[in-house]
């Protein structure tokens, strides 16, 4: 990454962070910003969140781990990764009309994580997301095994968890990340 598009992301994570109340108000966004600016792996995940549309925000901290975790907090599942399947196992399934590739897979290239139904029903709890889209969520392999995958969404002013196929892709159904920092 050059030096201005360092600059431009960082400035508009800090601009993010001092938007959204997201965060707690002791949260350091020095300290943020300097984890990012040692980390190279770190900020190209940033900047592919926020190149497809994430939104990326600061949600949380890890005492455990002394992280910050940053969450897609778009209000719609990220454009930039919709119309995809669940994973390589099932984009090999498929046997016509494939998507370009899998939610597992573009999170891995990007070096985040797909959200857990627990994250998917937090980020939820900081305002009203995927009003008109859903998003995969990580899926237990018990259900995975059995060709399934879930994604959530919220409808009706309540969060709901579904399961599909997961070789289905839909036009407004994508998946949102976390990375830790």
């Amino acid at each position: 990454m050059t030096f201005e598009n360092t600059e431009k992301l960082i400035r508009t994570l800090r601009e993010r962070y001092e938007k959204e109340v997201f965060h707690k108000a002791e949260w350091d966004f020095g300290l943020i910003e300097e984890r990012l600016r040692s980390d190279k792996n770190k900020l190209e995940s940033l900047r592919e969140m926020e190149r497809t549309g994430g939104e990326p925000a600061i949600v949380d901290y890890d005492e455990k781990e002394d992280k910050f975790i940053l969450f897609d907090c778009c209000k719609e599942s990220p454009v930039g990764r919709r119309s995809v399947c669940y994973d390589q196992e099932a984009l090999q399934s498929r046997k016509k009309h494939k998507p370009e590739t899998s939610a597992i897979d573009m999170a891995k290239k990007m070096g985040i994580e797909i959200l857990t139904e627990e994250q998917y029903v937090y980020l939820q709890q900081l305002g009203e997301f995927d009003l008109k889209t859903s998003s995969w969520v990580k899926t237990p392999s018990s259900i995975r095994e059995k060709g399934g995958a879930l994604f959530c969404d919220r409808r009706y002013g309540q969060v709901f968890l579904y399961h599909n196929g997961a070789d289905s892709y839909y036009k407004a159904r994508g998946f949102r990340g976390s990375l830790k920092i």
